[in-house]
């Protein structure tokens, strides 16, 4: 195919990887060979690996937020924000992570999906003090009965993602920012988190479900 065949033309194909490539399909290859950055690519995925370091775990564990991007079982995208007190993400295993579901609106948008596609994409992204940022995509799972529930303050299901790829990405288009303070809402140890004031709302109020019974520690 040409170098200037239009991108449409590959929207809808190639969502396989290619060869042995954990990251790459024929969409990325195509643009790649488009900006001659195919050579950078296979670079970067070279320092893609499987199994946590000491320096991911770490960052992973002092992370207060991160993203998660999940997908429908068509294929449609859905991205949320996860945030906590510093480890409530936590490296389980060597190419494992865990995190807790918190008390929310009910919809239920990431582990929904997770349920009938298990496929995720993990944004870790330090947006305060020093930049930067860890990719991790892997499966997930989403279980009522982790052996973690029961250590975990707030946590009403516990998410655990192995990971297929883990790699860093660029901080430089990080703004400069500044944390806090954590959220008023965050489960934490001998502290009752308030309500939040949309659930007293008239909209709202009759159809709020109940708090499900967590850990207190």
């Amino acid at each position: 195919m040409g170098r200037h065949a239009k991108l449409s033309q590959f929207q809808g194909h190639g969502e396989g990887a290619l060869d042995d490539s954990r990251l790459f399909h024929q969409g990325n290859r195509w643009l790649q060979d488009q900006f001659d950055s195919r050579r950078m690519a296979d670079k970067l995925e070279s320092f893609t690996r499987t199994a946590f370091s000491d320096d991911d775990k770490s960052f992973i564990e002092s992370a207060v937020y991160f993203f998660i991007a999940t997908a429908d079982g068509e294929g449609r995208p859905d991205c949320s924000f996860k945030g906590g007190m510093a480890g409530f993400a936590r490296v389980t295993g060597p190419s494992e992570l865990a995190f807790p579901d918190y008390d929310g609106n009910g919809m239920f948008k990431s582990l929904g999906n997770i349920a009938v596609n298990p496929h995720v994409g993990l944004l870790f992204i330090a947006l305060h003090d020093k930049p930067r940022r860890l990719r991790v995509n892997g499966t997930a799972t989403v279980s009522r009965d982790d052996p973690l529930l029961a250590q975990t303050i707030g946590a009403q299901l516990i998410v655990r993602v192995t990971a297929r790829a883990i790699f860093p990405n660029c901080p430089r288009y990080i703004p400069a920012m500044q944390l806090a303070e954590p959220s008023i809402y965050t489960p934490r140890p001998a502290y009752d988190p308030p309500e939040p004031a949309w659930k007293s709302f008239p909209d709202f109020k009759d159809c709020v479900p109940p708090r499900q019974p967590t850990a207190k520690g």
